[in-house]
């Protein structure tokens, strides 16, 4: 039966099943403590690393990172749609699923309902240009810039490649045959609306690269040109089911390639995904069009415990590299490692794979210079530490990258390793005050086989500005994402605490993380009897769901007692900090300013706003 299933419906379904029951008919469950435990059934692990909790009825694997309510769990497990998921458990309770009919009036459908349109026109148009590369008269083209680039017609096949044809209507022409399939062609930014209203297809003359999510689903494409249009390489815009910084460009495949991935590299384009993948090195993924972000690396470590960056040995190689051991810092855990590889000059994956074979790349990767060895190298870089001068900046240097790790065996490692090259004790370094972390430039454009960067927004504001006004909005973004993630991991454990929540004082600020913070506060204060397994549904499917499945898995890092309090104190730190970056600001502005120069009165100023920030830090602490 067509039709919408009530929201109430779910939610009640959710509230009657037994999360327990329903995996322990899977897999099977052991009682440990008050949770259960399994080995996982999406990863192989020796060790039982899965665990499913019956109080908040969720489950969260802590090797892969798989989670969710019992809907996702037995939609990831079997390998079946919403719907079906739904009739599965339904039908288990001996309940019969209700439908709402469709039109004017009728309530908004879920979001994993509502995105199925986009994801079938997105497969649509995979369909239509995988038979352009083989059938339009265009094509040959294409199919010899492919064999040009040593590619056969199966690895173009594992990929999806297909071909945009010369014209400004192929697709529009082929698809868009009402008004409701041009919208969707526009929302999944397959066509394009200019100023004077005129409509044309995004991707023309161009080798089209589908984009798959870690389902499996198109999300997006890349197409790289065949003619002289500019850019060389384009990707598709963000849309409600894609996110540049989320989406990994050939993880997908290697997760199908490979039964267990022992590494993972990230290379800088499309072409030497795909080039690795034909020799045979299946574990390669690229960005798109992007740095390599925190989420990129959380994503990586779900699969697999070492991820290996490949950059090219030139300075742009180097700062990108900068970046991405700024990125990885956060996520280096016990039992991950990353690497740093740096090409010979002039050569690429691609290039290297090609002319030298895949056991020589291979080789590469496990010679490639470990996180530790990378860091005091780039830290040190230019430095003498044969002398006193030299050690002491190397300490100011090396101490702000170490300050982003994890608690854990690593971290302090870490700082005995520092401690041994600067002959301090690692108690005397943890004295030292440093500056924020410095983000390395921005790179020049990239090379031509990777994704085209993004077009330069508030970021490239903010890079203009004075450095310690860029250090100080970065850290204030910093401390505003680790607040807000905090204040929702406690909503997801204990979401009747919404209730001492105020929405309207974030209604100011800006972000994904802030905007989910809000639409949970209204959601549990709409519906204070909504549970974790309920709000987590709520979201499913979603990259918020996927932020929330992750928030939901720190259930070990809650407090038992206080929580009410610690909320609380977060939400009151998380209001305070644009008054904190205000006041830093003054602070800063003054202080660059010759002290000696200044009259008593701003002296005093100085005083007075040196002490108001330091009890809003201390507020701010105790909301941590």
């Amino acid at each position: 039966m067509a039709g919408r299933i009530p929201q109430q419906f779910l939610d009640d379904l959710l509230d009657r099943i037994d999360i327990v029951e329903v995996i322990d008919r899977r897999v099977k469950l052991k009682k440990t403590g008050k949770n259960y435990s399994a080995r996982c059934p999406f990863h192989e692990e020796k060790t039982p690393s899965f665990t499913v909790n019956p109080d908040k009825q969720f489950y969260y694997c802590f090797g892969c990172g798989a989670g969710g309510n019992a809907l996702g769990f037995v939609m990831d497990y079997e390998n079946i749609d919403f719907p079906r998921a739904v009739d599965v458990l339904a039908g288990s309770l001996g309940l019969e699923v209700p439908r709402e009919q469709s039109g004017p009036g009728a309530p908004p459908p879920r979001r994993e309902e509502a995105y199925k349109p986009l994801y079938a026109i997105l497969e649509e148009a995979a369909t239509f240009y995988r038979r352009q590369l083989r059938e339009h008269a265009g094509a040959p083209r294409a199919v010899d810039y492919l064999k040009s680039r040593g590619l056969t017609g199966e690895i173009a096949k594992q990929f999806d490649l297909g071909f945009a044809p010369p014209g400004w209507d192929n697709l529009l022409q082929a698809l868009g045959g009402d008004e409701r399939q041009r919208k969707l062609l526009l929302d999944a930014g397959l066509l394009v609306e200019n100023d004077a209203g005129r409509t044309y297809d995004r991707f023309r003359d161009r080798v089209i690269f589908p984009i798959r999510d870690q389902r499996g689903r198109i999300i997006a494409f890349g197409g790289r040109v065949l003619g002289d249009d500019k850019p060389k390489y384009l990707n598709s815009p963000e849309t409600p089911v894609f996110a540049k910084g989320r989406e990994l460009y050939g993880l997908y495949q290697a997760r199908q390639a490979n039964r267990r991935l022992e590494r993972v590299v990230v290379v800088e384009g499309y072409m030497d995904v795909i080039a690795l993948a034909q020799h045979g090195i299946t574990c390669a993924t690229a960005t798109l069009g992007t740095a390599t972000s925190p989420i990129h690396l959380e994503r990586l470590f779900r699969q697999t415990s070492e991820v290996v960056f490949c950059f090219d040995g030139d300075d742009a190689g180097r700062k990108a590299a900068l970046r991405a051991l700024e990125s990885t810092l956060p996520s280096m855990q016990d039992g991950r490692q990353a690497r740093f590889l740096f090409l010979p000059e002039g050569e690429d994956p691609d290039t290297l794979v090609r002319e030298q074979g895949p056991e020589h790349f291979q080789q590469l990767m496990r010679e490639a210079a470990p996180l530790e060895r990378f860091l005091f190298e780039a830290a040190g870089e230019g430095l003498d530490t044969a002398t006193m001068e030299g050690r002491a900046r190397l300490s100011k240097q090396a101490l702000p990258y170490l300050r982003q790790l994890p608690d854990g065996v690593f971290r302090q490692l870490m700082f005995r390793a520092l401690a041994e090259r600067t002959g301090l004790s690692v108690a005397e370094l943890m004295q030292i005050e440093t500056p924020p972390l410095r983000r390395p430039p921005e790179p020049a454009p990239e090379r031509p086989d990777s994704p085209a960067p993004p077009v330069a927004g508030p970021a490239a504001t903010d890079r203009a500005a004075h450095p310690r006004q860029r250090h100080a909005s970065q850290a204030a973004r910093l401390g505003h994402s680790n607040l807000t993630q905090s204040a929702i991991a406690l909503l997801l454990h204990r979401p009747d605490i919404a209730r001492l929540a105020d929405p309207g004082p974030l209604e100011h600020f800006e972000g994904e993380d802030i905007s989910l913070l809000r639409e949970l506060l209204q959601l549990l204060q709409r519906r204070p009897e909504s549970n974790t397994a309920m709000l987590l549904g709520h979201w499913y499917g979603t990259p918020q769901g996927e932020l929330l499945n992750r928030l939901a898995g720190l259930e070990r890092l809650i407090p038992h007692e206080g929580i009410e309090q610690q909320f609380l104190d977060t939400m009151a730190a998380l209001e305070q900090l644009p008054e904190r970056s205000k006041l830093r600001d003054q602070v800063d502005k003054l202080r660059t300013t010759n002290y000696a120069e200044l009259s008593d009165a701003d002296k005093q100023r100085i005083r007075e706003l040196i002490r108001h920030k330091q009890r809003l830090d201390e507020a701010r602490k105790k909301g941590r």
